[in-house]
């Protein structure tokens, strides 16, 4: 390390001791304007034996205890190097060089699962539905969805998965390793619109070692460090493909895409499904979508194809109009063919009228029936009320049904002259 990164690294350490409370918000709005300091805590970082790596653990655990978010983010953007000297450290089986490191990482681990109050967190996490639009998919674009009873149950409905509470660890040990920092990438990558080009490249950097060491591709990348196997776990995998998924869409591409290439090597070797599943993901909209930007300068997005959200009605949708007309339909259809179809001899069976009323049909279905004051009404019409519908006589309904019976009669014996006589003629030109 060179005398003028340590005399900036020891400048860092003594300013911030003396600073009043009232300072710190204007001091950490400074820090972003030190440009040679954050490569001087690095390369202390990376020094494993250098002695100015407790004093600057010490400097980071108190800027993140602090609680300014500003201070909090600065000792984020070194998260991805701690985890890697930690996991080298333990690969190489030399813990007694780490105790710093170990302490700064449990330190944030145990300030972030517990709230002000000193409460644990639960997290819950929202499952997104395909029956709801979102800026990658569009409900009516997938096609028709049957509207059965359970998915008529079930719309609306959102999947809520909580994680947590966590418990709070003293020490590292190989059960509770991974589980503590995969816990540190999901706050890393809670900021990571906050984090430097500088981190974002170490943490590909970082995710290509830990899954390549020990495995033939290590000689591939010509990665001569440690050639020990590291142990990890899928949903450490599934973090790390997290923070590189955004490190390759802002200004980190080659990188990115050589950590992301390592990282689903290293799924595939110890088949995590999760990892595979995230990863191949991330693969295909890499190769399917155009990013903005060549340059490394700003931020650079994939381009999402989003949907007009005005409302529209499915030409399927079934509403109470498509119901009527369908019923209508089906009701004019019968008619006709029970119209077309003729009696036996050619001769038209006229309508017959059991309740003597005569019924005339409207265009739209619907049927107009006449009253006994020669008005006509359509069926189901509600008429004004009880006192305009006054009860015909006893008398005339006899007569009326008397008059209606000798009809049926004069009718049935027509009909059956008219096939006596056919019969008839048929045997004698037989």
């Amino acid at each position: 390390m060179l005398a003028m990164d340590q005399g900036v690294v020891e400048e860092w350490l003594s300013e911030y001791k003396t600073l009043p409370d009232s300072a710190v918000s204007a001091y950490a709005a400074s820090l972003k304007d030190k440009g040679a300091l954050v490569p001087a805590l690095y390369k202390v970082i990376r020094e494993n034996y250098s002695e100015l790596l407790e004093p600057v653990c010490h400097q980071l655990f108190e800027f993140y205890r602090s609680g300014e978010p500003q201070l909090q983010r600065f000792t984020l953007q070194f998260l991805p190097e701690l985890l890697w000297s930690l996991l080298s450290v333990s690969a190489a089986r030399d813990p007694h060089t780490s105790g710093c490191i170990e302490a700064l990482l449990l330190g944030i681990y145990n300030l972030e699962i517990v709230d002000k109050d000193g409460q644990s967190k639960v997290l819950s996490f929202t499952v997104p539905s395909l029956s709801k639009p979102s800026v990658y998919h569009e409900p009516s674009a997938i096609g028709s969805m049957a509207l059965t009873e359970g998915a008529l149950a079930n719309h609306g409905l959102s999947r809520v998965v909580y994680s947590g509470p966590l418990l709070q660890r003293e020490n590292f040990t190989a059960q509770n390793r991974f589980e503590v920092l995969t816990f540190l990438l999901l706050c890393y990558n809670a900021a990571l619109s906050y984090m430097s080009s500088t981190s974002l490249q170490s943490l590909c950097q970082i995710s290509s070692r830990v899954c390549i060491c020990g495995y033939p591709r290590q000689q591939i990348r010509r990665y001569k460090g440690i050639s020990t196997r590291m142990t990890v776990t899928s949903e450490f995998l599934v973090q790390l493909l997290t923070g590189i998924h955004y490190a390759s869409c802002n200004g980190e591409a080659e990188l990115g895409s050589k950590a992301l290439d390592d990282v689903l090597y290293r799924a595939q070797l110890e088949l995590f499904p999760e990892a595979l599943l995230v990863g191949n993901a991330i693969k295909s909209t890499q190769q399917g979508a155009a990013l903005k930007s060549n340059a490394k300068e700003g931020a650079r997005s994939i381009q999402v194809e989003i949907t007009p959200t005005a409302s529209r009605i499915s030409r399927n949708a079934v509403t109470s109009l498509s119901i009527r007309g369908h019923r209508w339909k089906r009701h004019e259809s019968q008619e006709v063919s029970v119209d077309s179809e003729a009696a036996p001899g050619g001769v038209a069976i006229p309508d017959i009228s059991v309740t003597g009323v005569s019924s005339e049909r409207m265009p739209n279905g619907e049927s107009l029936r006449a009253r006994s004051d020669g008005r006509t009404y359509p069926d189901g019409e509600t008429l004004g009320g009880a006192s305009d519908v006054s009860p015909e006589p006893r008398s005339h309904e006899s007569s009326t049904r008397g008059q209606e019976v000798r009809r049926q009669k004069s009718v049935r014996r027509m009909l059956e002259n008219e096939s006596s006589g056919s019969a008839s003629i048929g045997r004698s030109q037989h």
